[in-house]
């Protein structure tokens, strides 16, 4: 990586280094003045204001570019005219906006190709990461324009004879990008080596240019953070690395970041928001934002922050749930769900307004406790409703394994419209897992159905012809299952791959996930 551009935080020569405080943001806005924002013209950003729950944080604000206003212009979310799936879940809200298609009822399962990765048999102090996918690992899909297959096959000697404008990409445990041919499975470039293991979901610019980016995940070699792929030139064109000035000493990047107006907005372990300026495929860092609640040390973000307008919402391994406002990276909101939450939050209208469900983990209670999962008005972090799920950990050869939510929540619709869905490793008894849908209203179970093993994969939505609602699960001994959204009957349930950790997608009647392992595969369903 010795030809990678390399951002060096405090060897930023033009930058203008402002600290702010927790001290400095003045008292927080009246009751009265919350309640305003819910009837404001949602045509313009929502307000720069502090709520009462930010006095728990400590936090610190540092602007490295001064001359570059913050303000995000462009509210519009960047993926909702995109050719493709290009981040975890397909777009800001992190609900997913692709949704499979069949005529009926499916009734099988079948495989049409898989394709193999590399494994890495590295012994490292963190075990051995082999290859495939891990949690999050979702595919990309894109559907390249004819100016752009012309540009690939022009300006880039990476291509095989097997690049097609439908192009997936994967990020690997073995630690290498790999490109197929959506159609065959055959590679449709050269895979690149980002040389350290990858579990979370890339994410490629909605612009359409030639960035992708990547996080890494563990650290088979130094150094480790997070990086650019130049498409065109095949290579990594910019590298994250360690930053000194985090209050969290773990340079992993598992969330999917985010483009949001002229800037992306990207989450890491280290307990550090980054904003950068992006112009094209150049970025700069513009400003970061540190914090933790007081009396505690900073926690890691492993899920993907999600976005309305000028406000992002993250979670993190402490069970805050923050609310910033994107304009200036301020803290607008803070609520506690208790518990590690990995699992992204999503983001649903109702009325105008946006609400947010999450679901923590069960990580820091003992042996034996709760998963606990909210809906929250999204503008003022006020709590609709909480719904609390026992669980315990499973201890298995010596390790011992969190219970609760590691899957991304999925919102229902057509007939199962007033229904959430998510999966929770209860361990109870000894890996077991269930499938619950809730009522988004008022979020009492409608039902659950025990599954044959836990589940970290996020689940995918299926849609007949009369708009019923189907829903597709994979968990973590390799099974799929596909579910009657409304009822809970089991419609299908098939063991395809030796662990489905990754979350899929889902395009017509196919499905491509990874497993651990090496295998990535492209299902019809029929």
């Amino acid at each position: 990586m010795n030809r990678t551009r390399t951002f060096q935080i405090l060897s930023v020569i033009t930058c203008i280094a402002i600290s702010v405080s927790s001290c400095q943001n003045g008292e927080p806005e009246t009751e009265t003045e919350a309640e305003s924002i819910e009837t404001m013209n949602t045509d313009f950003p929502l307000p720069d204001t502090a709520f009462p729950s930010i006095a728990n944080l400590t936090y610190n604000i540092t602007i490295f570019d001064s001359i570059t206003s913050g303000e995000i212009v462009n509210l519009n979310d960047a993926y909702s005219d995109v050719p493709g799936i290009f981040t975890f879940r397909g777009n800001s809200f992190r609900n997913p906006p692709f949704c499979g298609h069949i005529d009926s009822t499916p009734t099988e399962i079948s495989i049409d190709w898989i394709f193999k990765t590399s494994f890495d048999t590295t012994k490292t102090i963190y075990g051995i990461w082999g290859g495939g996918n891990g949690w999050t690992g979702q595919p990309l899909y894109v559907e390249w324009n004819d100016t752009m297959m012309q540009k690939f096959r022009k300006e880039s000697d990476s291509l095989t004879a097997n690049f097609s404008n439908k192009e997936l990409i994967i990020s690997s445990l073995c630690g290498k990008i790999y490109f197929l041919n959506y159609e065959t499975g055959k590679a449709s470039r050269k895979p690149i080596d980002v040389h350290n293991p990858i579990k979370g979901t890339a994410m490629l610019d909605p612009h359409i240019n030639w960035n992708l980016y990547i996080g890494q995940g563990i650290p088979r070699e130094q150094p480790m953070g997070a990086l650019i792929i130049n498409l065109f030139e095949h290579k990594i064109s910019n590298f994250f690395p360690q930053d000194p000035k985090a209050w969290k000493d773990w340079n992993a990047y598992d969330a999917s970041p985010l483009i949001v107006g002229d800037f992306l907005i990207r989450i890491g372990e280290n307990g550090t928001v980054y904003k950068f300026h992006r112009e094209n495929d150049n970025i700069k860092l513009h400003s970061t934002l540190r914090y933790r609640k007081k009396r505690n040390n900073a926690a890691g973000m492993e899920s993907s922050m999600a976005v309305y307008k000028n406000y992002g919402y993250t979670t993190d391994n402490h069970g805050n749930i923050l609310c910033i406002n994107l304009n200036n990276l301020k803290p607008v909101w803070l609520y506690d769900n208790h518990d590690d939450t990995d699992a992204s939050p999503v983001l649903e209208l109702e009325n105008g307004i946006p609400y947010l469900y999450s679901g923590s983990e069960m990580d820091r209670q003992g042996l034996e406790g709760i998963s606990y999962l909210v809906k929250l008005n999204a503008l003022t972090g006020e709590v609709v409703w909480e719904q609390q799920i026992p669980c315990k950990k499973l201890i298995y050869k010596g390790k011992t394994l969190d219970g609760g939510m590691f899957s991304t929540m999925l919102l229902g619709s057509g007939n199962c419209d007033s229904l959430l869905f998510t999966n929770i490793c209860t361990n109870e008894p000894s890996t077991a897992g269930k499938f619950y849908a809730i009522n988004k209203k008022t979020g009492e179970i409608a039902y659950s159905k025990q599954l044959k093993h836990y589940a970290w994969s996020s689940p995918v939505a299926i849609m007949n012809n009369k708009g019923e609602m189907m829903v597709l699960v994979c968990d973590c001994i390799g099974n799929v299952y596909i579910i009657d959204g409304k009822t809970g009957e089991f419609l299908i349930t098939q063991k395809i791959g030796l662990n489905f950790e990754s979350s899929p997608i889902i395009i017509d009647n196919h499905v491509v996930i990874g497993s651990r392992g090496t295998n990535i595969y492209k299902l019809t369903i029929k």
